[in-house]
């Protein structure tokens, strides 16, 4: 009776373990926010061209959304260091890890993971067009397994160039960019349509690495009156080669985005790219907890542009501010 007994008592026991465990559930945690209850962590891959400053914040901007919306994420976070070949791989080993989502930071970035599958989700953000750069048939249905966001408003190369004939006395706007990049050729092609409406001219140097890009703009100094670097991840990742060049020569510096104003450059029409990284990461909340796939959520440009100068950078470059310009820009000291 005495055995009998006890192991009743370890039965119940055991019973009563099981029932704890059962639960008390999975708690995970990671870099997404500690899950509740029973909830799915999800593993994303994020793979990013290069790192700079403007691509690091709409990572950031991405995984805010995803924070804001409960979602508990894991993240991969690669860069391929400007090298086509390392994008591919990248994607290939998301692929092979079976993530959950592909978050594609620039153009090449997105190509690769649109090579890589069709049918894990991929959203993007840094992508100048993504109907030319191959991603998807049209803004408004995207189709397939891809959708994001531009960091090109259809407004600010035409408002840069504008503003260059308007307020400054010049001919020539040297552009200096990566040819054997999608998302610059297609802002490069918007350049050009803006500057056949006004009398200045385009003069062009192309670089394929970094290390170029000083060499690049030296040989436009006495061809170009001011210099213009649209959005190019080469030519951005060795901006303050081309501050140098133009704080020397005291020739004005016009950039793609705000965060190369922040740089040193002198002035750009733009957004910030932790926005667009946000409203990435929104469309991607979308897609993961079930609500709507990559096909039903049209490509979005960039919604706030402003234009922003940078003082310190205008008196090195020799640049006189003017008054007028109180009423249509914002202004920071350095």
């Amino acid at each position: 009776m005495k055995n009998f007994k006890s192991m009743k008592i370890i039965a119940a026991a055991s019973i009563m373990s099981a029932v704890f465990l059962s639960a008390c559930g999975s708690d995970e945690t990671n870099s997404g926010g500690a899950a509740n209850e029973g909830e799915k962590t999800y593993k994303v891959g994020v793979t990013q061209i290069a790192e700079h400053p403007s691509l690091d914040a709409a990572v950031e901007g991405f995984k805010k959304a995803m924070e804001e919306q409960g979602l508990s994420v894991d993240y991969d976070v690669q860069l391929a260091q400007g090298d086509q070949n390392n994008n591919q791989s990248i994607a290939n080993n998301f692929v092979g890890d079976s993530v959950d989502l592909i978050f594609a930071n620039s153009t090449p970035s997105a190509q690769a993971a649109l090579n890589a599958t069709k049918d894990i989700p991929v959203v993007f953000t840094s992508v100048t067009d993504a109907v030319a750069g191959g991603l998807v048939p049209s803004m408004e249905e995207p189709g397939g397994n891809i959708t994001g966001t531009l960091d090109n408003h259809p407004d600010a190369i035409p408002n840069t160039v504008k503003f260059i004939n308007d307020h400054f006395d010049i001919d020539t706007i040297g552009v200096i960019y990566n040819a054997g990049e999608a998302n610059s050729v297609a802002q490069i092609d918007i350049v050009k349509k803006a500057v056949a409406e006004t009398d200045l001219k385009i003069a062009e140097a192309t670089v394929s690495t970094s290390a170029e890009v000083k060499q690049a703009t030296e040989s436009l100094v006495g061809k170009a009156d001011v210099f213009y670097i649209i959005t190019d991840n080469t030519v951005v990742t060795a901006l303050e080669s081309v501050i140098q060049v133009s704080n020397d020569n005291k020739i004005p510096l016009f950039v793609g985005e705000l965060d190369s104003v922040k740089r040193g450059g002198f002035a750009a029409y733009g957004f910030d790219y932790a926005d667009i990284g946000f409203e990435a990461g929104m469309m991607a909340g979308e897609i993961l907890k079930g609500e709507k796939k990559p096909a039903e959520l049209p490509v979005q440009y960039p919604q706030n542009l402003k234009l922003l100068i940078n003082k310190k950078a205008a008196e090195a470059m020799g640049i006189e501010l003017k008054d007028e310009w109180n009423d249509i820009a914002e202004f920071i000291e350095d």
